[in-house]
């Protein structure tokens, strides 16, 4: 059966969007950079990049060896390609001006190794990314980045596990490739995916219990015992958002990062992480929030932003703004 290629896809995208061939050019060269870094994880432990740095980066976590060399790809990738002006990463403080690209028409946000934790236990991880198109013109700005995720024109992510799948939409139908390792394709496998209504489990580091809020205990422990209008939920958690909202979009249910007590805000980035992943969880028929509004129609006020996460399927996501009101 001849299966339709990821860069097939990519062109597709790009009549739909009456581009001038930069934002196939974009995707490709994100499927490059997940190639690369599926390539490097892979021979990670033999080459002594599972450890960490000995320093920390902007969100003032330990930084691992993948880490950095995972943020080296995706800016080695972009770099002199004259559609993409700057790059947002959640490892680098400021916005990277990509050389020759003042007069690119997009801006790119990405998390280049989220679920690094996950290296020395062989568990999964992924890179996340959104791409929009440009607010301003002439050399990249800050106003391109504060944008809300509403504006985004392609999102989604590269997850490294078993196999390695890329997921992402322009707009369209969310659609799943699996990379042929032997020939270094990908191929669609997951046409057109919808998160099911009514199945899967629920997502949540169960360990932060002390610091959350009464509504937020009361909402995790309502899924917990099987009180909630959907019923019966089993608990999964991966410790990489990548590979728990994976799960969810194929699985059904609900990924929560709630916010804390003393830190209202949350873990997890607004532009690396969860406008990208909510792009994607609409277009699939899911619902993303920070528990009060979506995710989608908020704009950030700054680069690094976080935001609290609920997402999946939409009956569990309205079920928990309710229950957090």
């Amino acid at each position: 059966m001849t299966r339709l290629t990821l860069s097939e896809q990519f062109f597709r995208d790009q009549a739909l969007h009456n581009a001038s061939g930069g934002l196939s050019s974009v995707l490709n060269r994100l499927s490059l950079a997940g190639r690369m870094i599926a390539s490097e994880i892979m021979r990670a432990g033999f080459v002594g990049k599972l450890g960490y740095t000995g320093t920390t980066n902007v969100q003032n976590e330990e930084v691992r060896a993948l880490d950095v060399m995972s943020d080296d790809i995706v800016r080695q990738v972009f770099e002199k390609l004259p559609f993409i002006a700057g790059i947002g990463s959640e490892e680098m403080e400021d916005i990277h001006v990509v050389p020759g690209g003042e007069q690119g028409n997009y801006v790119l946000t990405v998390d280049p190794l989220d679920g690094s934790g996950n290296v020395d236990v062989d568990g999964q991880m992924g890179t996340i990314f959104g791409i929009y198109r440009r607010a301003t013109h002439g050399p990249v700005q800050m106003a391109d980045f504060q944008q809300s995720g509403n504006k985004l024109v392609a999102a989604g992510y590269v997850l490294y596990g078993p196999s390695t799948m890329f997921v992402y939409t322009a707009g369209g139908p969310v659609s799943g490739f699996t990379l042929d390792r032997s020939i270094g394709t990908f191929f669609l496998t997951h046409p057109d995916l919808k998160i099911p209504e009514g199945t899967g489990s629920y997502s949540v580091n169960e360990g932060n219990e002390a610091k959350w809020d009464e509504k937020t205990k009361a909402l995790v422990r309502a899924f917990r015992t099987q009180e909630t209008r959907c019923g019966k939920r089993g608990a999964r958690y991966a410790g990489a958002l990548v590979g728990d909202f994976h799960r969810t979009l194929l699985k059904g249910g609900i990924y929560m990062y709630p916010g804390e007590v003393k830190k209202a805000e949350g873990k997890l980035r607004l532009l690396y992480e969860n406008a990208p992943l909510a792009f994607v969880c609409e277009h699939a028929g899911g619902m993303a929030t920070d528990g009060r509004q979506r995710i989608l129609d908020i704009v950030p006020g700054q680069l690094h932003q976080r935001t609290p996460l609920y997402i999946g399927s939409k009956g569990d996501v309205e079920e928990a703004m309710e229950r957090l009101r």
